[in-house]
């Protein structure tokens, strides 16, 4: 069976590449005689694989050395819970909800302290992200919290909040290595990488050493304390070490690209083409507003349910998969991480011009 263009929002495509070295070396990695599924994490060659991929990813975004790299486990959304539970310091943190996972990261601070929802897009169905230009900051905030790119509703900030000197969380699983970063405007940055870079399992966090202290919320599980992991190298536990192994493959294969500025220009072409088909279309309409549209995640509609399931349906048949949108937005969804070729999205508009042509 040849390999689907696979345009789901996660788990999702990863480079062809990375899974035939993957392959390779399945039962012998580099002549150790085992899997690396099968390495004890203690080990040297697997500390030797967790170092180089720590070292590749802070070589593609420019890690200050004051910033601690942890490959952790519970996906971005025990993420929700540990960081108020290590950031709350005066138990009142803001946070910005322009999607369900935002959303989800302000209820579960609720529990720690008081969260505060200074801005939101939820009237328009999260179609747009909110001018934070000058948003009410609180003055005794720990921390200003957003969600990045918005992997359901296909929104992205193009510029950050204006935290007015407070510390900048955000989540950005859905754009995680799409384009260049500025870590230092960040006070923690992280995502699952599920997405992105690698399988599902592994969550990267990427935070400014004065943010690791001794001093969490009572209460707090040990295994969710951020120093516990940086003073034992993410490995206080078994972490999830063939996840980790992948992703640094990725890291690999992102540098042999030429890096985060040429995945940035790849990722502009790719959605240009579907951009610009949406918005000539007669059929199909994009759903976000123009400039706060995301590179990575298009979600797009018909303004028929019918004719929406008709077109997922035929779509899957022809080779184009997990194209359904995300209940609260009805309709299609094509996500197009790094590892989406152009051709997977070129073909895709060639489909829904011969759909668009039998169905207008």
């Amino acid at each position: 069976m040849a390999r689907v263009y696979n345009f789901s929002a996660g788990p999702a495509v990863l480079p062809e590449e990375v899974l035939k070295e993957a392959a390779d070396e399945m039962l012998d990695y580099k002549g150790t005689g085992m899997s690396v599924m099968e390495m004890s994490h203690r080990s040297k060659a697997y500390q030797a694989i967790i170092d180089e991929a720590e070292a590749d990813l802070r070589e593609l975004m420019n890690i200050p050395e004051n910033y601690k790299v942890l490959f952790l486990q519970g996906g971005a959304s025990q993420q929700f819970a540990m960081i108020p539970m290590n950031l709350m310091k005066n138990k009142v943190a803001d946070y910005i909800v322009t999607g369900q996972w935002a959303k989800k990261a302000y209820q579960e601070a609720q529990l720690y302290g008081k969260a505060n929802k200074i801005a939101s897009s939820e009237d328009k169905t999260f179609s747009y992200i909110p001018d934070c230009s000058d948003l009410p900051i609180s003055e005794d905030a720990d921390y200003v919290y957003i969600c990045e790119n918005n992997t359901i509703y296909g929104t992205k900030f193009k510029t950050l909040p204006n935290t007015k000197g407070k510390t900048l969380v955000a989540d950005v699983s859905s754009c995680f290595l799409s384009e260049p970063v500025d870590v230092t405007k960040y006070g923690v940055i992280y995502g699952g990488v599920q997405k992105n870079i690698g399988p599902a399992g592994v969550v990267i966090v990427i935070i400014r050493e004065d943010l690791i202290t001794e001093d969490t919320l009572p209460g707090t599980p040990t295994m969710l304390k951020y120093k516990i992991h940086a003073d034992n190298g993410s490995m206080y536990n078994t972490p999830p070490a063939y996840g980790i192994y992948i992703c640094g493959k990725v890291f690999k294969w992102i540098k042999k690209m030429g890096g985060l500025t040429a995945m940035k220009e790849r990722n502009e072409a790719k959605a240009k083409v579907l951009y610009d088909f949406l918005d000539s279309s007669k059929l199909f309409k994009g759903t976000v507003r123009k400039e706060d549209r995301s590179l990575m995640n298009v979600p797009f509609v018909t303004g028929n349910e019918e004719l929406d399931a008709k077109f997922v349906k035929e779509a899957t048949a022809a080779g184009f998969v997990n194209l359904k949108g995300h209940r609260t937005v009805g309709g299609m969804r094509a996500s197009i991480y790094n590892a989406m070729p152009i051709e997977g999205v070129q073909k895709l508009v060639e489909f829904m011009k011969k759909f668009e042509e039998e169905n207008a």
